[in-house]
């Protein structure tokens, strides 16, 4: 049953500069809704002199206003206004999220707005917090560092969850008194505009959080090469990362935060105590939004004498799942993002039974009843280091699982040639947890349980091809800050 029609939602389009939403004549960019495969509308795509345009207002603006210079208790009630009316707009902005993302508009509604607003509550409370600190020095100097906002940051953010992660760049850059130019992904581009306008409501000066659409290849890069911007982050592929990082280093250089891929392994030993416990979070953190999570839990490293009965319990979990659209109630599974997308989730499936692995469940592509592209939840077993499903992070409802059978073989199994993002372990010793989280390379590693709460204090971030850098926690804020250092002799003539 549908909870709102998707033909009757009308979405703000274009271009958010200076306070007000601009459109664009000329050629665009074509969207689709993930659900049904119908284009919904077509973006507009900043070129490079409108990225100038709206990078010179937001530099004039944080130049001329008083949001960096303002008592940072000032500037932390802004962003706490913006949080509340982010809130009270959860049915708005959870169906404009739904109708054009992978996220059912009841989790939108329940757990992305809330998360986002509680975001931006978190942030807003480092605001005053992070000021920098007196140095230790000679009785007649004088030593200080302090703390300073870079003036523009330019974020790109990911389509899998858009509310989220403009919280999690814009909220961190503002409450350290920086302006942000921010290009949301050409997929999912609408919601952020609304938060945009919610923010001006609330109080941030108009300027200081400008918005462009686009591509990575134009829009993007012509974000990242820009010479008022002093700092990029972005949440996305490895490659793209890379690439964004090199043009920082040529056009600036000027500091990332990068959020990049992941193949986050699932390791459950045989002393688990609840194995239908344990089977529901890993199913859960391989489907939840059809598997298209940076950290999700795509690979199942279970000790062999409890592997045949854990496995047969995820099974039936991946079974139960109903694929439907993001406004259909009765709904389990989301779709992916794009058919292309789909089909290279399909390629690699089918690569990595052409290298040996046994798909026991799942493995296609249907169309939800509803002419969008799902893949069921897919189980793959008999595959080894080598196998592309193994090695490749797919960004879909795909695990592969692999048996050990003492504690060096699976935290070697582990262990993943590229990547670093998170890692899961599931078991009652706790000594046997520590020595795992002190082996594993991951940026976060979850014990008897997989995935984020709500506690904005925890840093995420990865090791390797995993990223550079942290978001959330106090070192989101700081990284959108910079040092000077101050020496002053203060002796007596």
């Amino acid at each position: 049953m549908p909870i709102f029609d998707p033909e009757q939602i009308q979405v703000a389009n274009g271009h958010f500069i200076g306070g007000t939403l601009q459109s664009q004549a000329g050629a665009g960019i074509a969207v689709a809704r993930p659900s049904d495969g119908k284009v919904y509308a077509e973006l507009p795509l900043a070129g490079e002199a409108l990225v100038d345009a709206a990078a010179e207002n937001a530099w004039r603006t944080w130049k001329n206003s008083d949001w960096a210079r303002c008592a940072p208790r000032d500037r932390a009630r802004v962003l706490r206004r913006w949080a509340d009316l982010v809130e009270a707009d959860a049915p708005r902005l959870g169906v404009l999220e739904a109708l054009g993302s992978t996220r059912p508009v009841r989790d939108a509604i329940a757990w992305d707005v809330p998360f986002t607003a509680e975001g931006l509550r978190f942030f807003a409370e480092y605001a005053d917090k992070l000021g920098g600190e007196v140095a230790a020095t000679r009785h007649d100097n004088f030593g200080m560092v302090v703390a300073e906002p870079y003036g523009l940051i330019g974020a790109i953010t990911p389509w899998n969850f858009p509310l989220v992660m403009v919280s999690w760049k814009v909220g961190a850059a503002l409450a350290a008194g920086n302006a942000v130019l921010l290009k949301p992904s050409e997929l999912t581009p609408f919601s952020c505009l609304r938060l945009a306008e919610l923010a001006v409501q609330a109080g941030v000066p108009a300027g200081i959080f400008n918005i462009v659409q686009g591509d990575g290849r134009t829009t993007g890069d012509a974000i990242t090469r820009h010479p008022l911007i002093s700092k990029m982050t972005f949440t996305g592929s490895t490659r793209t990362g890379a690439a964004i990082m090199s043009a920082c280093a040529l056009h600036g250089p000027k500091p990332v935060t990068l959020e990049l891929g992941g193949k986050s392994p699932q390791l459950v030993f045989d002393d688990a105590r609840d194995l239908d416990k344990v089977a529901a979070t890993i199913a859960g953190a391989i489907t939840g939004n059809a598997g298209q999570v940076c950290v999700a839990g795509s690979r199942l490293i279970v000790q062999r004498r409890v592997a045949g009965v854990l496995v047969e319990r995820i099974q039936a979990l991946f079974a139960a799942h109903r694929p439907g659209a993001t406004w259909d109630e009765d709904a389990t599974l989301p779709p992916i993002i794009s058919r292309p997308q789909a089909d290279r989730i399909d390629g690699i499936v089918e690569r990595a039974e052409a290298a040996g692995g046994s798909v026991r469940c799942g493995g296609r592509i249907v169309d939800g009843g509803c002419g969008g592209a799902y893949y069921l939840p897919t189980l793959i077993e008999g595959v080894d280091g080598a196998n592309p499903a193994v090695r490749e992070e797919i960004f879909g409802p795909v695990l592969t699982v692999q048996t050990f059978d003492d504690e060096e073989e699976g935290l070697a199994l582990a262990a993943h040639e590229s990547y670093g993002l998170a890692a899961g372990v599931h078991t009652a010793d706790i000594g046997r947890a520590m020595r795992a989280v002190r082996k594993l390379e991951a940026g976060t590693v979850w014990v008897n349980r997989y995935g984020r709460s709500a506690d904005f204090v925890i840093p995420t971030g990865g090791y390797h091809q995993s990223g550079i850098g942290k978001d959330l926690g106090r070192q989101a804020v700081e990284a959108n800050l910079r040092f000077k250092s101050v020496l002053m002799d203060i002796a007596l003539p």
